[in-house]
């Protein structure tokens, strides 16, 4: 993080990527030292003065009102998750909490009960920080099969979704668009760091990758931000071949921070076939195996 802080850097970011006919300005074809709109433009558009908005992006200043906040997100033309994410950062400020040993997260016996009620489709429960906490046996089949069933039972061991994309080259090979996958988690990332900028175990989470991957430390950058809902993919299953997805993400009540991920396929495609093969196959494998005994 540079010495502007989380909200600048996200200013910055956010101004460097507008051009002044992005925002109705004239382009005299001056040239510009920086990409992107001048502080004096950005300001205003947004009805502040300069002097204020060059405080605020230089992390001079944390006192900027929900109404400031919204006119500089206006001119910034940011979108919803933007605009959340704007206010978090400014709340992160204020507060200047210290950083906290984070805790592991615990999955409730009802989430778990409606986990094993979901048998036909492939689903996981994600925490905080992109750790898988438990999974049904399709989830499990469908996105790991390659580790052991009841890691997700030891917070040591937990697998986490972010890492597996980027550095686990059996979960890369799941995407036929990997890029598209891997922005997503990111974006999603970053919302979550803004919400919780003193939780030391996804910052550490964050660091690693920065460090262990270029992509990530690229996409980071790039300070791009949006929640991970419902998007579609294609998934190349090393047993039962090539799915079309659809992986909605969906708030549990009473777990903050936590969510159901559902993967679902349209009834009667060859996509729905290959889930049904996964299913037969994961209850194959898990079969106890006997041998046979001689009279």
């Amino acid at each position: 993080m540079s010495e502007r802080g989380r909200l600048g850097d996200f200013l910055y970011a956010r101004r460097s990527r507008l051009r002044p006919a992005d925002v109705g300005l004239k382009d005299y074809g001056d040239r510009r030292r920086v990409a992107g709109l001048r502080r004096e433009e950005l300001a205003l558009l947004a009805g502040v003065s300069a002097s204020y908005y060059t405080r605020l992006e230089q992390g001079q200043s944390v006192g900027a009102s929900p109404e400031i906040l919204d006119a500089v997100a206006g001119a910034l033309g940011l979108d919803d998750a933007e605009r959340a994410h704007l206010h978090d950062l400014a709340d992160a400020g204020r507060r200047r909490s210290r950083a906290r040993r984070s805790r592991p997260e615990h999955v409730g016996a009802t989430t778990l009960h409606l986990l094993s009620t979901l048998d036909s489709v492939p689903a996981l429960v994600s925490g905080r920080r992109a750790d898988v906490l438990a999974w049904n046996r399709l989830g499990h089949a469908l996105f790991a099969s390659h580790l052991s069933p009841d890691s997700p039972e030891r917070a040591a061991e937990r697998p986490n979704l972010a890492r597996m994309l980027f550095l686990d080259p059996h979960t890369r090979a799941l995407y036929a668009d990997w890029e598209s996958k891997a922005k997503a988690v990111v974006e999603n990332l970053r919302m979550v760091a803004g919400r919780h900028p003193d939780d030391t175990l996804l910052t550490s989470l964050i660091g690693e990758l920065t460090v262990k991957s270029d992509e990530f430390a690229a996409m980071w950058a790039g300070h791009g931000v949006h929640p991970c809902d419902a998007a579609g993919y294609e998934m190349r299953h090393p047993l039962v071949g090539t799915l079309t997805v659809t992986q909605q993400s969906l708030s549990l009540p009473g777990a903050v921070d936590q969510h159901l991920v559902l993967v679902v396929t349209e009834p009667g495609s060859p996509s729905r076939e290959a889930v049904t093969l996964l299913g037969q196959a994961a209850t194959a494998e898990r079969r106890p195996r006997t041998e046979n005994v001689r009279p």
